[in-house]
């Protein structure tokens, strides 16, 4: 089976690269590393490259790059992907701080693509904005939550974290409660990107930089439900809803099958399960704006 040690960055299409660019520096907190007539690469403060932007008419998450361990072989992962009746190309990558990748498409149409060896991009200069850690995780929209679910389970190595009901999945590929999601809609559509924070008072930070700013929170401060954590939810420069999070559920032991124990869960131990969906969308906080809860057009 195919292992997956963590989320490396996300490429997303937008129409106007130059507001991508300035929302990711100075709220987000990242640093420009790489940048061509068309593309644009943005690094963590530690030096990983966290997103990529490509100017395109319509917004949407382009493609998905998963780090694997660096002894994978890319010819027996070819191989697995082919007995799932996936087909697969490795090629060099220009990206930077990447060589080559394994690339492929899921049953979505985003292009998944695999890397082993890369290096540290830009300084790790001290940047503005809200200095997130990580890009942490991508959710979408599908009109089949459980067949993104089976084909990342079967094909990728995810394993499910919670169901909420039977409409929305949380996927993880390390100890990470969640590293995609999948929420049932009328058709394929990005819901939210994540950016995790380190601490709550990181998040406040985070709060007090939106509303000098006047970028209205659409939701939170707020305990959520499945996964435990702290988060607020921002609209970005293409209206997608952006997430700023902290204290998410851990499992850094499969075998024992639970997350680490937290005085907030309340199950004890928490395993994953189903939760019924009107008991779960958060434990504390204010109720999700309309603004929020808006689809965006």
């Amino acid at each position: 089976m195919i292992k997956l040690s963590r989320l490396g960055h996300a490429t997303f299409e937008t129409p106007d690269l130059d507001k991508a660019i300035e929302h990711h520096t100075q709220v987000i907190g990242l640093s420009l590393v790489a940048r061509e007539r068309d593309r644009a690469f943005l690094a963590t403060r530690t030096g990983q490259l966290a997103v990529e932007f490509v100017k395109a008419a319509e917004p949407k998450c382009a493609k998905l790059s998963f780090e694997v361990p660096a002894n994978s072989d890319f010819a027996a992962i070819r191989r697995e992907l082919q007995s799932h009746g996936v087909s697969s190309e490795e090629k060099n990558d220009s990206t930077p701080g990447l060589s080559k990748v394994l690339s492929f498409v899921d049953p979505k149409g985003t292009v998944i693509e695999l890397f082993r060896d890369w290096s540290y991009v830009g300084n790790g200069q001290q940047v503005v904005g809200v200095g997130a850690l990580k890009l942490g995780h991508v959710a979408f929209l599908v009109p089949e939550p459980k067949v993104l679910a089976e084909f990342y389970g079967k094909v990728l190595g995810f394993r499910i974290s919670d169901w909420i009901a039977d409409f929305f999945v949380f996927l993880r590929c390390n100890a990470d409660h969640h590293t995609v999601n999948f929420i049932r809609g009328d058709k394929v559509h990005m819901h939210h990107i994540a950016y995790e924070l380190r601490d709550f008072a990181h998040l406040q930070t985070a709060c007090d930089l939106l509303g000098q700013r006047k970028t209205p929170i659409a939701w939170g401060p707020v305990r959520l439900g499945p996964g435990h954590n702290v988060a607020t939810f921002h609209r970005d420069h293409d209206d997608w809803m952006t997430e700023f999070y902290c204290e998410l559920d851990q499992m850094k032991d499969e075998e024992l099958g639970y997350f680490d124990p937290r005085p907030w869960h309340q199950d004890r131990p928490q395993r994953p399960k189903t939760w019924e969906s009107h008991q779960v969308a958060y434990i504390w906080g204010p109720p999700p704006t309309p603004d929020f809860l808006r689809r965006k057009q």
